[in-house]
């Protein structure tokens, strides 16, 4: 059994997620405003969150950066919304989210993204602990929040730095899960251009793993065949070709 925090303005989700929850064993609190899921972090770290993005007084992603700004980003957090954009949540997972869930949830892939989250939560739980390192000041004049600052550790759950390439610029390196082929994308790219070479990996890798059928991408993408077919074309993804080479 795991405590889980869900934070959600709409009453009908609260009850909703509380209820399936409920049923697997999980122990739920309900918050309905970003106030109500500060209170309940102060009163302990819960096992979970399941994070609103869009709630009247401060939205998800903003009280995501507090709680990676305050240190309190000790437990995993999986974002929710039924309007977000993929730069809303890759901004998300670049504070430190583990998952984002687009609304209306669907049953398998809310049980899926919480039984990830808390076998991520039991991995860092067994992980050993490394005592933080003294603050060696060799400048006196150093201020002394400075000193504190760089003897603090890192949160838990906060997102590290990406590699640099041997020109300086930062990448992202994504290994297709269970599979081999690996993806590098620079942070040094224009944002267009950036997401448009995500979203092609993204897609060349679903297409892979389902052979090339259109229907079952379509499923797992969560997007309508005409819209999907409409994307690939202007990604410059060829279907055809990336089932015959097995990607």
């Amino acid at each position: 059994m795991a405590n889980i925090l869900v934070v959600d303005d709409e009453m009908g989700i609260r009850e909703l997620l509380s209820e399936i929850l409920g049923d697997e064993g999980h122990a739920i609190t309900l918050a309905e405003n970003a106030q109500q899921a500060r209170e309940a972090r102060a009163a302990g770290a819960p096992d979970l969150v399941l994070l609103d993005i869009w709630m009247p007084d401060t939205d998800g992603v903003t009280l995501l950066k507090e709680w990676q700004r305050d240190g309190l980003l000790t437990m995993p957090v999986i974002m929710m919304s039924g309007h977000a954009t993929i730069d809303t949540a890759v901004e998300a997972t670049r504070i430190g989210a583990l998952n984002f869930l687009e609304k209306p949830i669907a049953l398998q892939k809310l049980l899926k993204a919480v039984q990830q989250g808390l076998t991520r939560a039991q991995e860092v739980a067994r992980a050993p602990m490394a005592p933080p390192r003294p603050a060696v000041v060799q400048n006196t004049t150093m201020p002394a929040m400075e000193a504190a600052t760089a003897a603090a550790p890192a949160p838990m759950y906060a997102p590290q730095a990406a590699p640099l390439a041997p020109n300086g610029s930062r990448l992202v390196h994504a290994i297709s899960q269970g599979e081999g082929t690996g993806y590098t994308l620079s942070f040094d790219l224009p944002l267009r251009e950036a997401r448009d070479a995500f979203e092609r990996m993204y897609f060349e890798h679903h297409l892979g793993r389902e052979g090339g059928s259109m229907t079952r991408v379509a499923e797992k993408t969560g997007l309508e065949r005409t819209h999907l077919y409409r994307k690939l074309k202007q990604l410059g993804v060829e279907p055809g070709k990336l089932a015959k080479k097995g990607v």
